[in-house]
């Protein structure tokens, strides 16, 4: 068996939607894909999907839904930026009243920032080589 393709989507969770949506669109650009009110809002970035759940509605049970899922506390998700677009993201988090958390320039080259979102999940926008020197184990 084949492994999996690539990731087709990621989420986190927020209990106020609306900042949640601010955020990711009006700061990170992501465009919507839908939304529905108190449930989730969900955004395209790129080929794949970031979700957002309100744990409060998805952590319980629909025997005609999905299964239950839900967070409470931190989630992470990480970007790829181009390197040369690394500095004007830092620029315009910090004119977004974004309080960037950390900066690392790791052991290949490749260089992150840390900074989050307004449900406290930690995001990161990374150089795509970030995981270039991973070994197949």
């Amino acid at each position: 068996m084949l492994p999996p393709l690539r990731v087709l989507e990621t989420c986190v969770y927020a209990e106020d939607l609306d900042a949640a949506y601010d955020f990711y669109h009006g700061v990170l650009g992501l465009k919507l894909h839908s939304r529905v009110k108190g449930r989730h809002v969900f955004l395209h970035c790129g080929a794949g999907m970031v979700l957002i759940f309100n744990p409060s509605e998805t952590e319980r049970s629909h025997p005609e839904e999905i299964p239950a899922h839900g967070s409470r506390g931190a989630e992470h998700i990480c970007w790829a930026v181009e390197r040369e677009d690394l500095p004007k993201w830092r620029t315009k988090l910090k004119a977004a009243g974004v309080e960037i958390e950390h900066e690392q320039t790791w052991e290949n080259g490749a260089s992150s920032i840390y900074f989050r979102d307004p449900a406290g999940n930690s995001l990161e926008l990374a150089t795509p080589k970030l995981w270039e020197n991973d070994s197949d184990g």
